[in-house]
């Protein structure tokens, strides 16, 4: 375990009441790279920061200006591609959206690879098998019959029935959040339910029943152990236990 400390390079930034808004952190990342070590190590970096600023922030002030080895995944850094999902004091959790002020900084920060899937270097892990599980249920609106000249409309209730389901970013923090998909990678995993969810109950598709019995499989939606883990972990607030339910109903009664 190492310790770097960058010191302050705002010029000493001071608040209107002249103290200062900055303090010391400690980040403790566990770093993995499988050029140098089959074995991943925990490293201490501190930065002086406005704990007001997010956790992705730290972990750009520490790429570029302590480590530039260090390696995560971000893009729009505003909540909304979901490619910096990473358990932060073990919760999974967006670094973007994750306030350093909210995670008790007087302690040391923890950072790490979300679980359940192979980590490729540091924070980055491999999301391949969770993009699979998302096209095996067919994200996408199917229909029969000619291509319509005007669009498909449907009354705000119908649009209400799924709504919920539609504000997934496939961060994977409730996949990889689930007991049930760390023990056993087959699992559908509950983003892919989510989004299968968001087409079983569009009035306007037509593959209801197919990604009913898709999700029938013995990896389907019956492996759900109804933890609660995938709900508190999602950052857009989606109820992901209630809409694995409402599959598992419509399972069972074939109304949808």
């Amino acid at each position: 375990m190492s310790t770097e400390t960058l010191e302050k390079t705002e010029g000493g930034a001071q608040s209107a009441e002249g103290a200062s808004p900055y303090i010391t952190a400690t980040f403790r990342i566990r770093r993995f790279n499988p050029e140098i070590s089959a074995d991943a190590i925990w490293e201490d970096f501190q930065i002086e920061i406005d704990p007001k600023e997010r956790v992705l922030d730290a972990l750009h002030k520490i790429k570029w200006e302590l480590d530039g080895t260090l390696t995560f995944r971000r893009s729009c850094a505003h909540g909304i591609c979901g490619s910096d999902a990473m358990r932060i004091n073990g919760r999974n959790r967006l670094a973007c959206k994750t306030l350093i002020k909210d995670i008790n900084p007087e302690k040391p920060i923890t950072v790490e690879a979300i679980k359940g899937l192979t980590v490729l270097k540091d924070l980055v892990v491999d999301m391949e098998p969770f993009f699979q599980a998302y096209r095996d249920v067919m994200p996408f609106l199917v229909t029969t019959g000619n291509e319509p000249t005007r669009e498909r409309l449907q009354s705000a209730e119908d649009r209400e029935r799924f709504d919920d389901t539609t504000k997934c970013i496939l961060c994977a923090a409730c996949t990889s959040s689930c007991p049930v998909f760390w023990n056993d990678g087959q699992y559908f995993g509950p983003a892919a339910i989510v989004n299968a969810h968001r087409f079983i109950f569009d009035s306007r598709d037509e593959a209801g029943e197919q990604r009913l019995e898709i999700l029938n499989d013995k990896d389907g939606v019956w492996r759900c152990r109804t933890t609660f883990n995938c709900t508190d972990a999602c950052p857009r607030g989606i109820e992901v236990t209630k809409a694995i339910q409402e599959v598992k109903r419509a399972l069972i009664t074939r109304r949808y």
